[in-house]
């Protein structure tokens, strides 16, 4: 486990401001769009200066309030520092930016700094930089303390006694890193050509000094080199906070005697890492203002965007849906959010009601609908603090699908020696039984609970858990899907030879083309000769977060995007988009094989053309046969017929509307209405000449549904391919079936809601939706059996009998499922 503690660290950069800075230097930059070459001049303080502002944008880009930072310059026109104050001396060596938690004002002061005319030693600066910090520290001792020297290694230095101020950074544990401009760098490689004879002996001064630091303290490099490691990816781990938790084995409230108690302490072993978001960062430079006005504390270069919520109803989605009851309950709200630069732009002619905030009720989503919460949360389980032990399964039915959430580490407490034994004890007998235990773990009490798998783990001289979190069984959906070597037609004939099915020849070949893939010798040599696998987890970077990160520092630091555009990403983030060429070579000709073998070709795009006389595309001549996992006779379904183009025109109309069993009756005066109006605006002797295609139909779906008045099974079947909302489906297609048989008219779609019954019993048997399915008939009876019921309908429910009845106990067994009504209460519901 990591031992190092994210934050706590004051780091002094210590920046050179000697003339010799202020000369220029040709700097190389990203490719231009048509790759051509692209660089930029700038002089050695600028170059320098967005090393330290990329440093100091990171502990921006962390947060933490104690990860500080303080800025001295020497070389500078004048002198301001804590030594000069009370002893004189360190003359041209100012204190620029005391310590504290960087921000963006920071970033603006650095780009302030220009090259002075006097030339400074940076030793006298590391001395005043190290008094600064311990000045800084002195209630703080536990705290790291680094120096960081930016310097070309130009300038005269005063090196006597350097040995006392090696100890005294040596006492306080302080570690010195000395970037220097142009040093010479054998692993990049570089060398400077005529390099003056004062910047080579500081540079052999300056790798003395690094050297006799203890405890690699020291670290010296060039500025190139330095710039280069920034943009690399990189992983930083931090150290997790423990807390105490309890891991209880049987019942230590009943029977105590015989159950487990142990103190243990959990932290995270991994951390789902994300990119960071651009609010922080993103922002426009303050133009005019005053740049010798010091006493505006409250001024920054880049200023954070504001924005304002509106809450408001959009009428459009809303419309047809009738007048409703006014409580709004079934109208959706959409929030917006606004710039401020944007509060007058970009409105459109959407109908819109604005609603304050006071008015909303907050909702859960469930499935499509929304579940109101009016207390802003659900009534919270009443939950013990613990790691209970359920039960143990065998490690090989541990299904690798199941994790949710990141990896825990659970052990002893290291302060309980009897709680360690035990704990060991746990852990060792698991692990050589090979079994993982189901655990129900609350954090702290009242917390919510979760469930989850522990996995012992035997490390040399420890013994712990890893924990992660499982879905409950409620979250958990079966799937199940077609063959895919196995093909039915539709009167149940099977099928052995298909264009869809492969053959061996096309088995060979595929197999052949994937071993030829394979990149577990891919990768380059070992001291053997052995080779070894290509791709390697623990050098493998997630580009959205580095290349996001890269991205945020680098728009802070330049001042002008189009001159300094983003670089390059780094090659190690780069490095596992390509295939090794090693594969590509030796996989070249089972490709080439498979395009034989598979009769590959190349089809050309077509651009779809529409057709203005309503053209249906014809069904494909083997269309009817493939039907993966029908495994018998399709059973006949009594669809209504689909209403088509009347040729006799507008009079024509009512004749239509009652031809068409799918569609929904009128079923208000007013519809009915507006019905008549138009037929009466017709002409009714007068044809046209041309079939003209029918509207569109209305789904008719009431607000919330997924299931229409006008097709339900087509909509039944089509949100059941998707998988997710079963439940959701089971409940609008119930009510949808009683809303229907309810009205006026509706032996007319009787014969479509005795399928729809049939179809829906079927899918909650084997969705196990049992209670549903017996809820909805239950309601439906209640229904027809009411004064204004649908009697007979019902009565031709009961010709169908037991088929059609409650799901019993027997039934649901055979399925895996549950279900309360017994085999006769089943038969003799639909008598009744």
């Amino acid at each position: 486990m990591p031992a190092e503690r994210a934050g706590y660290t004051v780091t002094m950069f210590l920046v050179d401001l000697s003339p010799s800075m202020g000369a220029t230097r040709t700097v190389e930059q990203a490719p231009g769009p048509n790759g051509e070459p692209r660089s930029v001049e700038m002089s050695n303080l600028e170059w320098a200066l967005q090393f330290v502002k990329l440093k100091i944008q990171e502990m921006i880009y962390n947060g933490r309030k104690t990860d500080q930072c303080g800025v001295i310059v020497f070389g500078s026109e004048g002198t301001d520092n804590i030594i000069n104050e009370k002893h004189g001396g360190y003359e041209h060596v100012s204190e620029y930016i005391p310590i504290c938690t960087p921000s963006a004002k920071t970033l603006a002061e650095l780009d302030k700094l220009k090259p002075s005319e006097t030339a400074g030693d940076a030793i006298d600066g590391l001395i005043v930089g190290i008094e600064t910090q311990d000045n800084y520290l002195q209630r703080k001792p536990t705290w790291t303390r680094k120096i960081v020297i930016v310097t070309d290694g130009a300038s005269p230095l005063e090196i006597e006694d350097w040995e006392a101020t090696v100890r005294r950074m040596s006492i306080l544990a302080v570690s010195l890193t000395i970037v220097g401009v142009d040093f010479d760098d054998d692993e990049l490689p570089y060398h400077e050509e005529d390099k003056p004879a004062i910047k080579r002996a500081n540079e052999s001064f300056y790798a003395q000094l690094v050297s006799a630091l203890p405890n690699n303290l020291g670290l010296m490099g060039t500025l190139e080199h330095a710039h280069l490691s920034l943009s690399s990816p990189s992983i930083k781990e931090t150290k997790s906070a423990l807390a105490s938790n309890t891991l209880r084995l049987g019942d230590v409230e009943a029977r105590k005697d015989e159950a487990l108690e142990i103190s243990v302490k959990v932290a995270k072993c991994t951390n789902l890492a994300r990119a960071g978001g651009w609010k922080r960062f993103f922002g426009t430079p303050i133009k005019g203002a005053d740049e010798d006005d010091e006493d505006d504390e409250g001024k920054v270069v880049f200023r954070e965007l504001k924005r304002r919520t509106e809450y408001v109803i959009d009428s459009a989605q809303i419309e047809g849906d009738g007048d409703g009851d006014g409580d709004g309950d079934s109208k959706r709200v959409a929030s917006a959010d606004l710039d401020e630069d944007e509060e007058q732009e970009g409105k459109d002619d959407r109908r819109v009601e604005k609603v304050e905030k006071e008015q909303l009720v907050l909702g859960y989503k469930y499935g499509s609908t929304y579940v109101p919460c009016p207390d802003g949360h659900f009534p919270k389980l009443q939950t013990q603090q613990g790691i209970d032990i359920c039960g143990f399964f065998p490690k090989k039915n541990f299904n690798r699908s199941y994790p949710l959430s990141e990896v825990y580490y659970v052990f002893a407490d290291p302060t309980s020696a009897p709680d360690q034994i035990a704990f060991s004890s746990v852990v060792q007998a698991m692990f050589e039984k090979g079994f993982l235990a189901i655990a129900r773990m609350v954090r702290t009490d009242g917390s919510e609970p979760k469930m989850g798998v522990l996995s012992p783990t035997v490390w040399p001289k420890v013994d712990l858990f890893l924990w992660v979190q499982l879905p409950f069984a409620d979250d958990i959906r079966h799937y199940t899907f077609p063959s895919l070597t196995t093909l039915t037609s539709r009167t149940g004939e099977r099928i052995t030879k298909h264009p869809y099915l492969p053959t061996e020849e096309q088995l060979e070949a595929m197999g052949q083309f994937i071993d030829d893939m394979d990149l577990s010798d891919a990768g380059e040599k070992d001291e053997k000769g052995d080779r070894q696998p290509w791709f390697d987890p623990r050098l493998s970077y997630n580009p959205a977060i580095h290349r996001t990160k890269q991205a945020l520092f680098h728009a802070a630091v330049v001042s002008d995007l189009l001159t300094y555009p983003l670089p390059p990403p780094h090659p190690e983030l780069t490095k596992y988009f390509e295939p090794p060429k090693r594969v590509l070579k030796r996989a070249k000709q089972s490709l080439e094989t498979c395009k034989e073998v598979f009769k590959v070709k190349e089809v050309p795009k077509k651009a779809p053309r529409a057709r203005k006389d309503g053209h249906v595309r014809a069904a494909d001549e083997d269309e009817d046969m493939i039907l993966l996992d029908r495994k018998s006779p399709a059973k006949k379904r009594s669809y209504a017929l689909k209403p088509t183009p009347s040729p006799a025109g507008p009079s024509q109309v009512p004749k239509k509307r009652n031809a068409s069993d799918s569609e929904t009756e009128s079923e208000s005066e007013d519809e009915g209405l507006l019905l008549s109006k138009a037929i009466r605006r017709g002409s009714p002797g007068l044809p046209t000449p041309t079939a003209s295609p029918g509207p569109e139909l209305d789904p008719q779906r009431a607000p919330g549904r997924i299931i229409g008045n006008t097709f339900p099974l087509k909509d039944f079947r089509t949100n059941l391919s998707r998988g997710d909302v079963v439940t959701k489906a089971v409940e609008d297609m119930g009510a949808v079936i009683r809303e229907i048989v309810g009205r006026p008219f509706a032996w007319r779609r009787k014969d479509e809601m005795i399928e729809c019954l049939r179809v829906l019993r079927d899918t909650c048997l084997r969705e196990d939706e049992i209670d549903a399915w017996n809820d909805i008939l239950k309601g439906l009876r209640n229904d027809c059996s009411a004064e204004t019921g649908n009697k007979a309908f019902w009565s031709e429910l009961k010709k169908l009998g037991r088929s059609i009845s409650l799901i019993s106990s027997s039934e649901a067994e055979e399925l895996g499922g549950i279900s309360q009504v017994s085999e006769s209460a089943a038969e003799a519901f639909m008598q009744r």
